[in-house]
């Protein structure tokens, strides 16, 4: 965790009742660091049976954004909620059980030669790595129950570095669902993939998306090919500040994505997915 409060920002002042329905709220938030904007003047809302993708280039402050919603950051102005917690002003390592993150740092941590079915296993005590930590009958059935939901059940017993870039993703994912997060983060998860593995794995976040009974949903990604279909909403960032956001359908046009990759765009819709192109 880094950053503090700057004391006295305006819209810091005064706390508010937040929405029982919010997962994450922020109000007019932004993080600096090292004098530089990360983020400015963010102003964001995600229900709890919505289903967010954030797209943006590099730069963009997607990242940071994802660390803001998983309580890694505090914001250095304004004021953020995230499942009825505001950060900053709460046990942030008490708050982060109830959040699943995948993140490429995260899956640099996860040692190589540890079986697939304990670097799963392991998000329940917050660890990297199984040591002297005990783990009851349920949490090896939730594990392999989650491994088998994402298709690499099968993978179970290997070491996790002998997998494929695809199968490490699904894992990943299957790490993050462990503690039946309310609310689930991923950040970029096909990228590196071929088109075989991104296909699939698309698929599999569709049928995520689609369950009633999964957390809500926030995917960061460089690409609308990579949106599943059962995504509900788009944020749209450059240069650490919003160019649109909302309904999916109504976000991802050509003039906002042409105003936040700098370039003009076409895009296309084909049944529940999407593809851009240059104009």
């Amino acid at each position: 965790m880094t950053g503090d409060l700057i004391p006295g920002a305006a819209r810091a002042a005064a706390p508010s009742p937040v929405d029982a329905d919010l997962v994450v709220s922020l109000d007019g938030v932004g993080v600096r660091r090292s004098g530089t904007a990360l983020l400015h003047d963010v102003d964001w809302r995600v229900e709890l049976d919505e289903r967010w993708v954030v797209l943006g280039p590099n730069g963009a402050g997607k990242t940071t954004l994802l660390n803001l919603a998983a309580g890694r950051l505090h914001p250095t102005t304004g004021v953020a909620h995230v499942l009825g917690e505001r950060i900053g002003r709460t046990d942030v390592n008490e708050l982060r059980t109830r959040i699943g993150l995948s993140t490429a740092a995260l899956a640099e941590r996860l040692p190589a030669e540890e079986k697939v079915t304990d670097v799963v296993v392991t998000a329940a005590w917050a660890v990297v790595g199984r040591w002297r930590e005990s783990y009851d009958r349920g949490d090896e059935s939730r594990a392999r129950a989650l491994l088998s939901q994402l298709g690499v059940g099968h993978l179970a017993d290997r070491a996790y570095g002998t997998l494929s870039e695809g199968e490490r993703k699904r894992v990943q994912i299957a790490r993050a669902l462990m503690t039946d997060p309310e609310l689930l983060l991923l950040d970029e998860p096909a990228a590196g993939l071929d088109l075989g593995g991104r296909e699939d794995l698309v698929a599999r976040l569709a049928e995520l998306a689609y369950d009633p009974d999964a957390p809500a949903l926030v995917l960061v990604t460089h690409h609308v090919e990579e949106i599943p279909p059962g995504f509900t909403h788009a944020l749209l960032l450059r240069d650490g500040g919003v160019v649109a956001q909302g309904l999916l359908a109504e976000t991802l046009t050509g003039d906002n994505l042409a105003k936040t990759f700098g370039l003009p765009l076409v895009v296309e819709r084909h049944g529940d997915r999407y593809t851009a192109r240059a104009a």
